[in-house]
Order: structure tokens, then C-alpha cells, then sequence
């Protein structure tokens, strides 16, 4: 499939750099999904533990907590093309070896963990680098949209992904692995043909003071700072999805079918909406439309927590996957376009941290919250606190509340910013 096109002038089909990219982040990404199913399977079916695949998120999480500053450093001293090329090189060797021992039958647990930490490692260097690429490769004018195209690769690979690596998990873990390794290959050759511009970065040593620039430079910035913050805080609030094995067998009554439709609503609702947002160009209030799609998820949230009936939490779900789209389209693009090119693996990286460490606590305070005051009531207090969130952020940030274009002129970027921190 390709990248939807778009009804403004300047299509992003007219950049065939954004194009390679985009074909090779879909291939990437569906190896990657489909890695994530077999790997699980394969560790439960070794050794029957459940806290074994609680393992395999913690030896990805660490590295990418760890090393997410010293890889935005290195974004911003190297060609970033080359460091994406170098991490998916990397990760293609594990998938290899995973492929090979599987198919040998010489695989264990601990090979299996230790190959996913390599892979950790990889991407923690890879996703800042591959972040900072994206506004080299269009206009800043159709940055939000090449965004949401990019958006809609990772939600087609989340939904279809883990399915297709299920079908073919039943003629082995083998098979999977090795159309794993044939999809990043593909990627690898995309990447490496890809025709990228990088101006010669500034080498600087790797001091306290260059690694810790990124968290200096949003510190500045009230935008940045807002934007990335808000996103922290709402997803650790309204962590409903880490709930639903619960809403699914308790509330709704059903069986893993029914798990199924239920996580699969958000990502669908996400893919629908950044088809349309690759269609459509935000031109004006992006700060109050942002602030509305987060508040737009947290009702979402509500009403997901009071829903009894399988058909309006699914409803409920693909509202809150399509509000989060717009949001992580504007915070994204916003944050790009705010930053200058020699900043952005850092900023980037600092921006990882947030999201991993959200997405990760998140679960955790949703579980925390739903073993002491039960599954509804944590759903519901997630919703109610993400509005909280919306609105004392709202007067914190006043800048990007009025914020009427996600690009702005350089002068106006420089402006005096209060230090908020």
C-alpha cells in the first residue's frame, strides 16, 4: 500500500526520500511486531512461566532508559542514516541467530533474552536517530502530514503485525524469525539506497553538559516543554489498555476473542485517523486542537471504565486510538519544528525517555490502582485525572494554548523563553 495522497499541492509522493523511508519503517515495523509475538510465545512455551515474559519488556525498557541520552549525543554528532542502517544491521544479526538456533532446536530462555537486549540496544540508539531524520526528508509545511503517514506505518504494523506473526508461528518460531529477517532486510536495503542530506554536525566531545543539552534546550522552550510533558502525564494517567485482559473477562463477559477486538480498537482507530490527517493540513489553533484531543481521550477513557456492553468499549477505544493520533501528530511535528537540526537526536532522546517511561509506569499505576480500588474505579480515576491534567496545563503553558501553527517563523522560535523548571 502506498502513502495516502494528500489533496494539498506539494503531495508527499513528490519526495521520493520520504517514500523509501516510509516503505522501510513499514517493514521494519511489521518484523518487528511479528519478532514480539513469536519471542513471547516461544519463552511461555520453554518454560511456562508468566514473569518470564514480563522479562523480555524489562531487558528492552533498561537500555532504553539508560541510553537514550548517550544516543541522542551520537544522533547529532553522525550522519543519523548511518546510525539507523548500523542499529538495524544489529538487529537483523539477532534475528538470525534467533532464526538459526530455533530452527537448530538449540534455543533456550536466557539466549532468547539475551539477543531481545541486544536488539534493546539497537533501537535505543536507532529511534533517535530515525526521528531527527523525518523533517530533513520534506518541507516543514507538510511535516505534520508526512508525520501522520509515518504514524499510520507503525498502527498498520501493530494491527496486523502480531496476526500474521501468530498464522505463521504454527509452522514454528523458525519460519517467523526468518520472515522477520527477510522484512528488516528489506529495510536495510531501503535505508542504505535512501538519498539523505545531513549538514556536517558539530563533533563535540561527550560531556555531562553536550548529554544533558536535549533537557537544557526543552527547559527553554515552553512549547516543548508543555507538549512533551502533557503527553508524559496523560499516559500515565489513563493507562486504560493495560487493563483490559480484566474489562474483557470481568465487565464485558467475554472470551479472547473478545481481548482481541478490544485491543485491536485503538490501533484502528489510530490508522483511520492519520489517513485523514494525511489528507487534511492543520492550519490554525493547533494548541486548543491538541488540548481538545487530549481531553477527547480522556473522555474516552470514561467511557470506556462505565461501559458494560462490547460494543460501545470498542467504540470507546477507537475514539480514545484516534484522539491520541492527533495529539502525537502535533506534539510530534511540534516539537521537530522547534527544534533546531543540530538539537533534535537530543531532544529526541529526551523525548523517548518520557514516552518509554510513561507507557511503562503507566501500566504499572493502572495495575497498582486497579488492585487496590478495583478496575472501574482506576479506569475512571485515569480519565478524570488526565482533564486535571488538560486544564492546569492549559494555564501553565498559555503559549501553546493560543499556538495557531505547528511551523513559526525562526525569529519567533527565538524569542526570550522563561525557564518553567
Amino acid at each position: 500500500m502506498l502513502p495516502p495522497r494528500s489533496t494539498a499541492t506539494d503531495s508527499l509522493l513528490r519526495h521520493p526520500a520520504f517514500v523509501a523511508f516510509w516503505f522501510a519503517r513499514i517493514a521494519s515495523g511489521f518484523g518487528f511486531q511479528m519478532l514480539s509475538v513469536a519471542v513471547g510465545w516461544q519463552i511461555y512455551a520453554i518454560t511456562g512461566r508468566a514473569f518470564d515474559l514480563g522479562l523480555i519488556g524489562l531487558v528492552q525498557f533498561v537500555p532504553s532508559v539508560l541510553l537514550a541520552l548517550p544516543a541522542g549525543h551520537v544522533a547529532d554528532q553522525f550522519e543519523r542514516r548511518r546510525i539507523v542502517l548500523l542499529g538495524q544491521v544489529v538487529e537483523w544479526i539477532a534475528i538470525a541467530a534467533l532464526t538459526g538456533m530455533s530452527l537448530a532446536h538449540g534455543i533456550h530462555e536466557a539466549g532468547i533474552l539475551l539477543l531481545v537486549f541486544v536488539i534493546g540496544i539497537a533501537k535505543a540508539f536507532e529511534f533517535p536517530a530515525l526521528q531527527s531524520m523525518l523533517p530533513a526528508l520534506v518541507p516543514a509545511t507538510v511535516l505534520p502530514r508526512a508525520m501522520a503517514v509515518n504514524g499510520s506505518a507503525g498502527q498498520a504494523a501493530m494491527i496486523m503485525g502480531p496476526a500474521v506473526g501468530g498464522f505463521l508461528y504454527v509452522a514454528g518460531p523458525g519460519v517467523v524469525y526468518t520472515t522477520c529477517a527477510a522484512l528488516y532486510l528489506v529495510s536495510i536495503v531501503l535505508m542504505a539506497r535512501l538519498r539523505y542530506e545531513q549538514a556536517p554536525p558539530k563533533r563535540e566531545p561527550a560531556t555531562l553538559k553536550s548529554l544533558f543539552a536535549g533537557v537544557h534546550f526543552i527547559r527553554r522552550r515552553p512549547d516543548v516543554l508543555g507538549v512533551i510533558s502533557l503527553d508524559l502525564f496523560a499516559v500515565l494517567l489513563g493507562g486504560a489498555t493495560a487493563l483490559l485482559p480484566i474489562f474483557a473477562r470481568d465487565i464485558l463477559h467475554t472470551g479472547p476473542w473478545g481481548l482481541g477486538l478490544l485491543r485491536a480498537a485503538p490501533a484502528v482507530g489510530a490508522l483511520l485517523m492519520s489517513v485523514w490527517l494525511a489528507r487534511h493540513d492543520m492550519q490554525r489553533r493547533v494548541g486548543m486542537i491538541m488540548f481538545a484531543s487530549v481531553a477527547g481521550f480522556g473522555v474516552a477513557t470514561l467511557v470506556f471504565a462505565v461501559s458494560t456492553a462490547l460494543w460501545l468499549s470498542l467504540l470507546a477505544l477507537f475514539a480514545l486510538g484516534a484522539f491520541d493520533m492527533v495529539s502525537m501528530v502535533i506534539r510530534g511535528a511540534l516539537v521537530q519544528l522547534d527544534t533546531p537540526d543540530d538539537m533534535r537526536g537530543r531532544v529526541s532522546a529526551v523525548n523517548a525517555i518520557f514516552i518509554n517511561t510513561s507507557n511503562q509506569l503507566g501500566e504499572f499505576e493502572s495495575g497498582m490502582l486497579a488492585a487496590w480500588l478495583g478496575a472501574v474505579n482506576a479506569t475512571v480515576l485515569g480519565g478524570v485525572g488526565t482533564l486535571v491534567v488538560v486544564v492546569l496545563w492549559m494555564g501553565m503553558f498559555p503559549s501553546l494554548r493560543r499556538r495557531q501553527q505547528l511551523h513559526v517563523e525562526a525569529a519567533a522560535r527565538e524569542e526570550p523563553a522563561a525557564d518553567i523548571l
